[in-house]
C-alpha cells in the first residue's frame, strides 16, 4: 500500500514536463504558464514538507497518509479536468499539499511496521519501486500525451490513489504507534509559504511585466521580507520547523549549500531539455521521453555503486567531481545547433550529465545525514529535501530571465529556441561547478560515519537520485 502510494506520486513527478508544451498550446500563457505548472506543485510541497512530521506526530501517520492520498487524488482530478491555466495551476498547488504529507507518511509507516531484516527488505522494496517510477515515467508520459491527451498524465493517478485509499481502511491506526503531542510552528510555516510564494510570483512575472510593475515589486519586497524574517523566528520559537542548530555542523551546512546549487542546476537543466526537445527541435512528447530516458536509467544502475564507493572512501571526492562531470555534460549540450542531430549534439551530453548526477546524489545524502545525530536523522533528511525542492523552485522561477531574451515570442508567448537553450545550458553548467567547488572545499570525510544513518532516512532521499525530465515529486 505504501509502495503504491509513493510510486504513483513519483510517477506523476517524472512525466509532467513532457506535457508542458501541449498544455501551453491548449491554454496559451507560454513559458510563464509552464513555469507555474511546475512551480505551483513545488511551492506547496517545499513550504509544507517540514511541517509534515509534526502534523503526523499530532494526528497519527495513518490519518495523515489518508489525508495526503485524498488531497493528491483531488488535485490530480482537478488537473485532468482544468478548463484553463489558472485552475490547472491551483490544482497543481493542491497536488503539492497532498504530496507533502503522502510520501513521508508512507515511509514512516514502513519504518514503524517493520524492524530488523524485514525493515531493510521493506525499505528496499520501497526504494526499488520509487526508482522504477522514474525509469518508466518519461516514455509513459510521452505516450499518454501523444496517443491520448496531456490530461491523462494527471488523470491516470486517480484510480490507483483511490485503491490505495481503500486499502488504508483495512489497517488499524494503533499498528503504527500511539500519537504524540506536538506543536506545529504555524508562524514559521506561514513565513516560509508567503515568502516563497511572493518571491516566485515576482520572478516568474518579471519577464512579462517588468520590475517596475507594482505586483512584481511588491511581491519581491513581501517575499524577501518574509524569507528574511523566517530564520529570525526559527531561532526564537521553541518548536521550529527548521532547527537552525543543525547548520552549526560543518558537513550539514556545506552539504545543504551544495544541495542548493546542485538541485537548482538539475531542476533548471531538466526543464530546459524537455522544452527544447519539443519546442525547438520539434520532437513529439513520446520521442522526448525516450530521448531523456538515459538519465534515470544511468542513475538507477550507477547511484548505488557510487554510494557504496563513497561509503568506503568518503564522499568528498565524489561530491567534488560529480557535479563537474554533470557540468561538462551541459557544456556539451551547448553544441546544439541547426541542423540538429540528436546522436552527436545531445546524447553524449545527456549521458555525461547522468553519470555526474549518479556520482553525486548518494554521497551527498550520506554526508548530510551522517553529519547529524542519528536521533535527528529524520529532521535532517527533511531539511535537506526541503532545501532541494526550494532550490528547484527558485531556479525554475528564473527560467524566463535566463532564456527569455533569446526565445521566440509569438502571440505574447515565449518558446524555447536553440540560442535560449544554449544560454540556459551554460548557466546550468555554472551552477553545477559551484556545487562541486563548495563540496571539494567544505566537505570533511572525517565527519562521515555512514554506519550511524538509519536506513529509512537514506531511503527518504531516493527519488532525488534520478534526474527526471520533470521536477521530482516529494519523498
Amino acid at each position: 500500500m505504501a509502495v503504491l502510494a509513493s510510486f504513483v506520486a513519483f510517477l506523476d513527478g517524472s512525466v509532467v514536463n513532457l506535457a508542458l508544451p501541449a498544455i501551453a498550446r491548449d491554454f496559451g500563457g507560454g513559458l510563464a504558464l509552464q513555469q507555474w505548472v511546475v512551480d505551483g506543485y513545488l511551492l506547496t510541497l517545499g513550504a509544507l514538507i517540514l511541517v509534515a512530521g509534526a502534523v503526523s506526530d499530532q494526528f497519527g501517520r495513518l490519518a495523515v497518509l489518508r489525508m495526503g492520498l485524498a488531497v493528491f487524488a483531488v488535485g490530480s482530478l482537478g488537473c485532468a479536468v482544468a478548463p484553463d491555466g489558472g485552475i490547472l495551476v491551483a490544482a497543481r498547488c493542491l497536488q503539492g499539499v497532498g504530496a507533502a504529507f503522502l510520501v513521508p507518511s508512507s515511509l514512516a509507516m514502513i519504518n514503524a511496521r517493520f524492524s530488523g531484516a524485514r525493515q531493510a527488505g521493506a525499505i528496499g522494496t520501497w526504494t526499488a519501486w520509487t526508482g522504477t517510477a522514474f525509469v518508466v515515467g518519461p516514455p509513459l508520459g510521452g505516450l499518454l500525451v501523444d496517443a491520448l491527451n496531456w490530461r491523462w498524465v494527471f488523470g491516470i493517478n486517480v484510480v490507483p490513489l483511490a485503491v490505495t485509499l481503500y486499502l488504508t481502511t483495512k489497517l488499524a491506526p494503533e499498528e503504527f504507534g500511539a500519537r504524540r503531542a506536538a506543536r506545529v510552528d504555524v508562524v514559521g510555516a506561514a513565513l516560509g509559504a508567503v515568502g516563497l510564494s511572493a518571491t516566485v510570483y515576482a520572478l516568474i512575472e518579471l519577464q512579462r511585466l517588468g520590475l517596475g510593475h507594482a505586483t512584481v515589486l511588491g511581491g519581491l519586497v513581501l517575499g524577501v521580507g518574509c524569507l528574511a524574517a523566517f530564520p529570525w523566528w526559527e531561532a526564537r520559537t521553541p518548536n521550529p520547523i527548521l532547527p537552525l542548530h543543525l547548520f552549526t555542523v560543518r558537513n550539514f551546512a556545506v552539504g545543504n549549500l551544495a544541495t542548493v546549487f546542485l538541485y537548482a542546476a538539475m531542476s533548471l537543466g531538466t526543464l530546459i531539455v524537455a522544452l527544447f526537445l519539443q519546442e525547438a527541435v520539434g520532437m513529439s512528447a513520446s520521442q522526448a521521453g525516450l530521448a531523456t530516458l538515459p538519465l534515470p536509467v544511468l542513475s538507477f544502475f550507477l547511484a548505488r555503486p557510487f554510494g557504496t564507493l563513497a561509503g568506503r572512501r568518503g564522499p568528498r571526492v565524489f561530491m567534488g567531481v560529480g557535479p563537474v562531470v554533470a557540468a561538462t555534460g551541459f557544456l556539451l549540450l551547448t553544441r546544439a545547433q541547426v541542423p540538429f542531430d540528436f546522436w552527436t549534439q545531445l546524447l553524449p551530453g545527456l549521458v555525461v550529465f547522468g553519470i555526474g548526477m549518479s556520482m553525486t546524489v548518494s554521497p551527498l545524502t550520506a554526508a548530510v545525514l551522517a553529519a547529524v545525530d542519528p536521533a535527528q536523522s529524520g529532521i535532517g533528511s527533511a531539511v535537506n529535501n526541503a532545501v532541494s525542492r526550494v532550490a528547484g523552485l527558485i531556479s525554475v522561477a528564473f527560467t524566463g530571465v535566463i532564456v527569455g531574451s533569446a526565445s521566440d515570442h509569438q502571440n505574447g508567448s515565449a518558446a524555447m529556441t536553440f540560442a535560449g537553450f544554449r544560454d540556459g545550458a551554460t548557466v546550468v553548467a555554472g551552477l553545477f561547478v559551484l556545487a562541486g567547488v563548495v563540496s571539494a572545499i567544505g566537505i570533511s570525510n572525517r565527519q562521515c560515519d555512514t554506519s550511524r544513518i538509519p536506513q529509512a532516512a537514506t531511503a527518504g532521499s531516493r527519488d532525488r537520485a534520478a534526474p527526471p525530465p520533470a521536477l521530482t515529486g516529494p519523498d
